[in-house]
């Protein structure tokens, strides 16, 4: 009994944990967003955005893989327009 303690103990610690990298964690503001990873890993798992401007935020590959600039403009960071001009500017640099 006490074996099968331990598993169920670990079990729920390891589900948490594979739940944990598979999002990041965006502080914006005093709120907290979930955004899905495109794959599993510890990079940039937890995120704030206090302090950083817009370009830094859409500069790191990894966020913008998997949907920053979207959700910066769900939470009124930033305009449509300005994403789609950073698309349209990002696209003109990968023809170089």
């Amino acid at each position: 009994m006490h074996l099968l303690k331990k598993a169920i103990i670990f079990a729920v610690i390891a589900g948490v944990l594979y739940f944990l990298l598979g999002y990041h964690y965006i502080v914006i503001d005093k709120s907290v967003k979930m955004l899905k990873k495109s794959e599993y890993n510890l990079k940039y798992t937890f995120f704030s955005t206090k302090g950083r401007s817009i370009e830094s935020i859409l500069s790191i590959q990894e966020l913008w893989d998997d949907g920053i600039g979207e959700l910066l403009v769900e939470e009124g960071e930033m305009s449509e327009e300005y994403l789609e001009m950073y698309k349209y500017n990002m696209e003109g640099e990968e023809d170089y």
